[in-house]
């Protein structure tokens, strides 16, 4: 059941209030320019810089084979890049996707160096693994150290609840003045069935704007490379019991690591 609470007012003053455009090709998703204020998104940049700079050990490869390294966002506390760990920003997402979501929540700062390759198209319905009791309606859940997000692994006696990625949410931050031919977009897909498939949608990396989708077996997206500049983001997720998914879609539709 989707969340009614009211967003605190804190939280509110930090939205642009700019249209949230619903688009239904190639599957349906939200596009956004100005998600927040200029004020709290030039805070939002700086942070990111000051991490990338002063803290470079967090950053790890995101994949095997794929050109992003990305550092978790559970280790961006007390600073404003917290604002995507908050239940106010997960229950805003939920409502905007149309999803009922668990109020668990993961994710990670992605940085694209100059000339990136190309990803490859993915869904994202795939499992999580979060620790101890779903959060209640006023916390968030989030990966547990000693807990494996993707596999589960855990020590023994260590209780864990698996999960599945039910939307994602891609905001774009730090990228500098972008222009056509630059490079670095999100390419969203309508078909895979091809060598070289051709993305039906290009999603530019804007700074400030902002990506939402409900993570289904035809949510196919990914990088599309050729970037010309470093490309910088903040990739999460929010999160649906397994059975939920596996009783919409069937068990065999969710994509294990």
């Amino acid at each position: 059941m989707l969340s009614e609470a009211p967003l605190p007012r804190w939280f509110i003053d930090l939205l642009a209030h700019r249209r949230w455009i619903r688009r239904t090709r190639p599957f349906p998703h939200v596009y956004v320019r100005d998600v927040f204020v200029a004020e709290f998104y030039q805070r939002l940049a700086t942070e990111f810089d000051r991490v990338r700079t002063e803290r470079p050990e967090l950053f790890g490869p995101v994949a095997a084979g794929y050109g992003a390294s990305g550092a978790s966002l559970t280790r961006m506390r007390n600073g404003p890049l917290e604002v995507f760990l908050s239940r106010a920003w997960h229950d805003l997402i939920e409502r905007v996707a149309g999803v009922s979501a668990s109020g668990d929540v993961e994710g990670s700062l992605h940085h694209h160096p100059p000339g990136s390759p190309r990803g490859w198209p993915h869904h994202d319905l795939t499992p999580a693994w979060f620790p101890g009791a779903e959060p209640g309606p006023e916390a968030v859940g989030l990966p547990a150290d000693d807990i494996d997000l993707k596999s589960g692994a855990r020590p023994a006696g260590v209780p864990a609840r698996e999960m599945v990625r039910a939307v994602a949410v891609l905001f774009y931050l730090g990228n500098g003045e972008w222009q056509p031919g630059d490079g670095g977009e999100t390419g969203l897909f309508a078909d895979i069935g091809t060598a070289d498939p051709a993305p039906t949608v290009v999603v530019p990396p804007l700074d400030n704007s902002m990506v939402v989708f409900e993570c289904t077996p035809r949510s196919w997206h990914t990088f599309l490379g050729a970037n010309t500049a470093a490309r910088n983001s903040v990739v999460m997720w929010l999160h649906r019991p397994k059975e939920q998914a596996a009783s919409r879609w069937g068990g065999d539709r969710i994509v294990h690591w």
